[in-house]
């Protein structure tokens, strides 16, 4: 009985517990059984996934054992002609004796924006395509200064020219553009390592060559390093870790180890500029934490600039604020210089006079100096050059407002190559006059000023858009209010028209634009193969349509943008830069090692190695 009271709760305990342990038992039991459900999914699913793969794989091992189709005995074997008697290259290994290319031969010069911008927006059995470069390779140049201190890894900027020709079953040709035979329509080619040249016969050419820096008559520009290839990138990164290697060894002397130090940019623009920043924030990042304190205290960055500010081409409250960021970050902007001759480890200047001090010769011994200022003609450019009186004495190649060489048929170029004439309207102000002036009397009224920007549209395309509202303009350009233009009024109207059409500048966004414009003109020029001018008419002159520009300054970026919005400094700032950059890839796989290598880049930092 006592015993039976003594264990009457535990009991009723013991059966409340089991109560309330077996309401959870059920949520937990279903909990396995969806757990193990999924397991087993996941398994069937990576099984089935290996097994489809490996039959896959089977088929297409036994489909490269199949018999390969048997190119053309021309491709194997090309017939000689052309000027010269060389082998021209009328076939391809990639061509089938069953599969003969007979579409129009367009050839494409260079592998850089403007030729792949073409390869991008051609449309496919268009044409037959071959593009010639020494690479066989498309660079972004845009972040190549990231590259030199490894914030980006060089494979990062690189894509492949037979990927993106793949689209449009182009060819690719690695080789060297020497020369063209005008009379028979050829390309004369060197090939990359080997001293025998041929010819490539095209229908339509395109020189997209891009440029080369320029020397501005310096003496000793030898002693320099230039930053335009992914070559120079390497030679860079190499020699900035080189010097500090070298600077940290015992045997250096004090006086060597600061000219080792010691990095010079010649040149203020956005590739110096953003060379020195990326410089900088590997200084403040990553060597500091790995090389000892007095490398840091001792390692100097300069600057040298022509002009009054750097990033001259920005707005001036831009300028203003990258030269005082570089003041806080102890880079050396030197301003109102030139630069007057190098050696091999110093480099000379000289300041411009002001009104309280002298010009005066200086100099900065270095251990490495950059050289980015302006761009010349590469020597096929010149080439080129001597091939028409139209281009005879010029600076850079000449084109018309559908970017066609000027005297060279079926001749295009874009990019940094070339620039589209400026038609100077101020020159043939009195054949407006004569041809519009129908009572001769030297003054122009509104209907035959109608008549003359008519005329400035018809042989001057790229007038059209200064031409837009033409009874307003005539109102603004009537002085004295009497309804008539006199011959200083029309020239002062012409004049500024002149002014506003300024040759393009050099970048990749122009030559990105000039090549969507040619791919489209190519793309209506071949439905009406034997009609050109309908296809003017059609696609009109090329209109440049400036969306912006962007620099890097260390952390943060700077952005001038066309609608007159300014980006100036700010965390935003950066990744807003870094995401345009991102979206203007020219490849899902380069988008993803943008990516990797910037995140590692926020949590490991850079790699200091030098292979």
């Amino acid at each position: 009985m006592f015993s039976r009271i003594l264990f009457s709760k535990p009991l009723s305990q013991a059966t409340t517990t089991r109560a309330f342990f077996s309401t959870n038992v059920a949520p937990r039991s279903s909990y396995s059984k969806y757990k193990k459900l999924a397991w087993i999914t996941a398994g069937v699913s990576v099984t089935g996934g290996a097994l489809y793969y490996l039959a896959k794989d089977t088929e297409r091992v036994f489909k490269s054992l199949e018999p390969e189709e048997h190119p053309p005995s021309l491709a194997v074997q090309p017939e000689r002609g052309g000027s010269r008697l060389l082998p021209v290259s009328r076939y391809y290994l990639d061509d089938t004796v069953e599969k003969e290319n007979t579409k129009p031969r367009l050839v494409i010069i260079g592998s850089g924006w403007g030729a792949i911008s073409i390869l991008k927006n051609l449309e496919k059995d268009k044409y037959n395509v071959t593009v010639i470069s020494e690479n066989n390779y498309f660079l972004f140049t845009p972040l190549l200064p990231s590259a030199t201190v490894g914030t980006l890894e060089l494979r990062s900027l690189l894509e492949s020219v037979r990927k993106i020709a793949s689209r449009i079953k182009g060819h690719f040709l690695e080789g060297e553009a020497v020369d063209i035979d005008i009379e028979h329509k050829m390309v004369e080619v060197r090939g990359i390592n080997d001293k025998e040249h041929f010819y490539v016969p095209y229908d339509k050419l395109v020189v997209a060559v891009g440029a080369t820096s320029m020397t501005h008559g310096v003496e000793g520009i030898e002693h320099t390093e230039r930053l335009k290839t992914i070559r120079d990138a390497i030679d860079i990164r190499r020699k900035i870790i080189e010097n500090v290697e070298k600077a940290c060894i015992p045997t250096t002397s004090p006086e060597e180890r600061k000219r080792l130090l010691s990095f010079v940019v010649c040149g203020g623009g956005p590739t110096g500029v953003e060379f020195a920043a990326e410089l900088s924030d590997w200084i403040n990042e990553d060597l500091v934490k790995w090389f000892p304190k007095l490398i840091r205290e001792e390692i100097k960055i300069h600057i040298i600039q022509s002009r009054d500010h750097i990033l001259n081409t920005f707005d001036s409250k831009i300028s203003e604020y990258a030269e005082s960021r570089f003041e806080r970050e102890r880079i050396d902007v030197i301003t109102n210089s030139r630069v007057l001759h190098i050696e091999e480890n110093e480099v000379f200047y000289k300041t411009k006079p002001t009104a309280d001090q002298e010009a005066q010769i200086k100099s900065i011994p270095f251990g490495l100096c950059l050289w980015s200022t302006g761009i010349a003609m590469t020597s096929f450019a010149k080439n080129l050059t001597e091939k028409s009186e139209e281009q005879a004495h010029k600076r850079v190649l000449t084109t018309d407002s559908y970017l066609n060489l000027k005297g060279l048929p079926d001749v295009y170029a874009l990019g940094d190559c070339a620039t589209i004439e400026n038609p100077n309207l101020l020159q043939h102000i009195m054949e407006f006059i004569e041809e519009a002036d129908e009572d001769k009397d030297g003054r122009i009224q509104f209907n035959e000023f109608v008549s003359i920007c008519k005329s400035m549209r018809s042989k001057y395309p790229l007038t059209g858009q200064h031409l837009t509202n033409m009874e307003k303009m005539f109102h603004k350009y009537d002085a004295d209010k009497n309804g008539i233009l006199d011959l200083k009024e029309l020239g002062t109207m012409l004049k500024d028209i002149d002014a506003k059409m300024t040759a393009l500048p050099a970048t990749a966004q122009v030559a990105s634009q000039q090549g969507q414009y040619l791919a489209k003109y190519f793309n209506n020029l071949s439905n009406h193969p034997e009609n050109e001018v309908s296809t003017k008419q059609s696609v009109g002159p090329f209109q440049y349509s400036h969306l912006g520009t962007l620099a890097y300054l260390g952390n943060t970026a700077v952005g001038d943008f066309k609608w007159g919005y300014q980006m100036v400094g700010g965390l935003w700032a950066l990744y807003l830069w870094r995401s345009i950059y991102w979206s203007e890839q020219v490849s899902m796989r380069t988008r993803l090692n943008l990516s990797i290598d910037w995140s590692k880049c926020a949590i490991w930092g850079r790699d200091i190695s030098s292979v």
